[in-house]
């Protein structure tokens, strides 16, 4: 079916799951009947908020990033003032947008779960758009459900609005829309730094054209606003805390010391031995950027590759989160058996199994609060 009027339907049919599965999700915690299912006691919607790293994200929503107005605040958080440059900041403009409505709390949740729905679409569009599989609505079904990112869409987070632009990104690309690849580029570069690396894979393809087909046009300069967004996040930070280079100084940026560093106990963020799903993902991932080596759409081969090699030397536990734009990746390149009805059976029968570990993991994964007064 092609993507149009005709596929309404569909559309309607992803932004319900969204909700739907969203609202099974919170409904045990907001009605603290999730002892039912083995849980502690008193458990609320308070640890979904409370969800890392949601709450950081807020501070700048609130502050704008200025150091009196962030004290201002009297958070509970023993953090450095300059921490929060390292949470971007396009998340907390649309967080302080749809506060205007919701309030900060709920606007942290509702943007991301509006931007999991613009995200959703997005993918459906371009999967559809460029052929790329006979089955997108299944497809689609199924990105919805990897378990960490059925967690991520669904707490504090910038990643359902990074991932919505960089596929919008490269969608533009591939349609020779340069100019909006590279706004989309630059608002990724906005949202979290690894959007840089969508001027790297773009580079990587003009090079291939110019060698190959000894092609070249002045419009491929336009993918240079893509940098520019986060020369306009730096000249922020030097505006609000006098420090054009204030990223790199809040004590928060994840080390990245050689390959495959994660795979060290000792590392400040890893202090944990059990990392064998890393290996997983790390074949998933690979196996997919080997299959879109051929793909005739470039961009869909050398920016995971990029992606891939800067996430492998990211020394954190949570790897598995900061690896998920290379989903919508790994989904394409594997969707004859993602949407095949064997694998669909398998979901199903699993579904169950997914919402147990969100569960779980919601109820742990949570920054410490009592005073809520500074979010409200």
């Amino acid at each position: 079916m092609k993507p149009g009027f005709q596929s309404l339907p569909n559309v309607i049919i992803i932004i319900s799951v969204v909700l739907v599965s969203t609202f099974i999700l919170y409904l045990p915690l907001a009605t603290d009947t999730l002892r039912l299912f083995g849980f502690q006691d008193d458990v609320g919607m308070n640890y979904v908020y409370q969800n890392y790293d949601g709450l950081y994200y807020v501070v700048p929503a609130v502050s704008w990033y200025n150091p009196k107005s962030i004290e201002a605040m009297r958070l509970e958080f023993t953090l450095p003032l300059e921490y929060y440059a390292a949470h971007l900041p396009l998340y907390p403009v649309f967080i302080a947008l749809f506060a205007l409505v919701f309030g900060y709390l709920n606007a942290m949740l509702a943007v991301n779960i509006f931007f999991t729905m613009v995200l959703a679409v997005l993918l459906y569009y371009f999967v559809a758009q460029l052929k790329l599989t006979k089955h997108p609505l299944l497809l689609i079904i199924v990105f919805l459900f990897l378990p960490r990112f059925f967690i991520i869409r669904s707490v504090g987070a910038p990643e359902t609005l990074f991932m919505s632009l960089i596929v919008g990104s490269i969608f533009f690309f591939e349609r020779k829309q340069f100019f909006l690849a590279g706004i989309l580029g630059g608002l990724a570069t906005m949202t979290k730094t690894p959007g840089i690396l969508l001027f790297g894979a773009y580079g990587l393809v003009f090079l291939e054209r110019i060698i190959r087909n000894k092609e070249f046009s002045f419009r491929w300069f336009w993918i240079g606003l893509i940098p520019v967004g986060l020369l306009a996040v730096f000249t922020l930070y030097k505006i609000q805390y006098n420090d054009f280079f204030a990223y790199f100084h809040t004590g928060g940026v994840v080390p990245m010391p050689y390959p495959f560093s994660v795979f060290n106990f000792n590392g400040r963020w890893v202090d944990t031995p059990w990392l064998e799903e890393i290996v997983l993902y790390f074949f998933i991932y690979l196996s997919a950027i080997v299959i879109l080596k051929d793909s005739k759409y470039r961009s869909l081969f050398y920016f995971p590759l990029l992606f891939f090699l800067f996430a492998v030397f990211v020394q954190h536990r949570d790897l598995s989160r900061y690896l998920l734009p290379l989903w919508p990746f790994a989904l394409i390149a594997f969707e004859k058996y993602l949407t095949s009805r064997k694998f669909l059976l398998v979901l199903l029968l699993l579904i169950p199994a997914i919402y147990m570990y969100a569960w779980n993991f919601l109820l742990y994964n949570v920054i410490p609060v009592a005073d809520w007064r500074p979010f409200l």
